[in-house]
């Protein structure tokens, strides 16, 4: 199956007798490392090179104090009706949770498992399957095609449920919006998951489509261009029945998921747009600055819409490039997996972050 999971050691822990029967059979997700070397440039988890809105870190100090001794609010009301006023929804429309790693968990355990196998690209986040083996969904993975792009009519069979990120991870390739209707009009009795982790830097965002289709639930998070990777806050937009489902499964699990200071750095990166605005686009006028200078050391790099690029060189190794990134102290993400192991996967840092990466690479080239 063409799709990235990390291997990991058959021997399994001395005291795994002690295990439930999931646990054995669990390949669980491999984040980017997170490595604290000094003068290093960390180019490898898409992490916003610009800090937090000064608004936030203002919120956060007034937050710290003794009312931490408190449960935060369960409901998350006043971070809820921020999203519904920014994003034009009601607030029975909106869903928040620890990261959207946690938001994308409870989706697929609420919406995505049905009898029907649940469908998402083959070059996708690799979280998916993760999550499919953790709650034993059956799932199959849609090609996509030779330039690395979703093809809506390849979803156009029956299925239990679609998700798909938009833009694509790792590849960086965005779907518009006439192409996600068209799998939304196909799969009018089937929820369909849109994963806006990176929409903000050029893509275009499934929102607008949520009034006139109650199947469609998006997904975003505060951790890449409103640079709050730290406090893990995500969020689903969609029909209420949808969130009324995501509810019932938090209320089950953990009816505080976000923390005191969570709330109150969500709320303040939504009253800072003037950032907002200014960092999103600084991020997108290093890719393409970027891209172009990759291009010209002869690089093929894939169209992107997100905090990252995606490129191989045909006449370098990845692996060998990656390596040879590392001794240079550049860390950029290599996946060993079939049709994507010669790419590599480079966040957009800081304009001098970019231009040590392409020094280093000059060097290796």
């Amino acid at each position: 199956m063409p799709f990235y999971l990390p291997n990991f050691p058959d021997d399994k822990p001395a005291m795994s007798r002690y295990w439930s029967a999931v646990v054995s059979d669990l390949t669980p997700y491999v984040p980017g490392e997170q490595p604290t070397l000094p003068g290093l440039v960390k180019l490898n988890t898409n992490e916003n090179p610009y800090g937090p809105s000064p608004q936030v870190l203002a919120a956060l100090r007034e937050a710290a104090q003794d009312t931490l001794r408190l449960y935060p609010d369960p409901s998350a009301s006043e971070l809820k009706q921020t999203l519904a006023d920014y994003h034009g929804v009601s607030s029975a429309e909106v869903f928040v949770g620890n990261g959207s790693d946690e938001v994308l968990a409870l989706v697929f355990m609420a919406l995505l498992k049905h009898d029907a196998p649940l469908l998402f690209p083959d070059i996708s986040y690799s979280f998916y399957p993760v999550y499919c083996k953790l709650y034993g969904i059956d799932y199959r993975t849609v090609p996509l095609d030779e330039q690395m792009c979703m093809r809506p009519d390849d979803y156009a069979g029956p299925c239990g449920a679609i998700i798909f990120p938009n833009p694509n991870a790792p590849t960086g390739i965005g779907l518009g919006l006439a192409a996600v209707e068209s799998i939304l009009q196909a799969h009018p009795e089937s929820v369909v998951v849109v994963d806006e982790a990176y929409v903000d830097f050029g893509g275009d965002s499934a929102v607008a489509l949520i009034a006139r289709y109650p199947n469609l639930l998006v997904v975003q998070t505060l951790s890449k261009s409103r640079s709050l990777a730290g406090l893990r806050v995500g969020f689903a937009l969609g029909h209420p029945d949808l969130i009324e489902a995501l509810e019932r499964v938090k209320n089950s699990f953990n009816s505080y998921p976000l923390d005191r200071l969570s709330l109150a750095g969500a709320v303040a990166s939504f009253r800072d747009e003037a950032y907002f605005q200014q960092t999103r686009h600084a991020v997108i006028d290093s890719r393409e600055k970027l891209v172009l200078e990759l291009a010209g050391l002869g690089f093929e790099v894939l169209p992107s819409q997100a905090n990252f690029i995606f490129a191989r060189h045909p006449e370098h190794d990845a692996a060998q490039l990656a390596a040879g990134l590392r001794a240079r102290s550049v860390i950029v993400r290599h996946f060993n997996a079939p049709r994507i192991s010669q790419f590599l996967r480079i966040s957009i840092g800081s304009p001098d972050e970019c231009a040590a990466l392409v020094r280093a690479l000059r060097e290796l080239l």
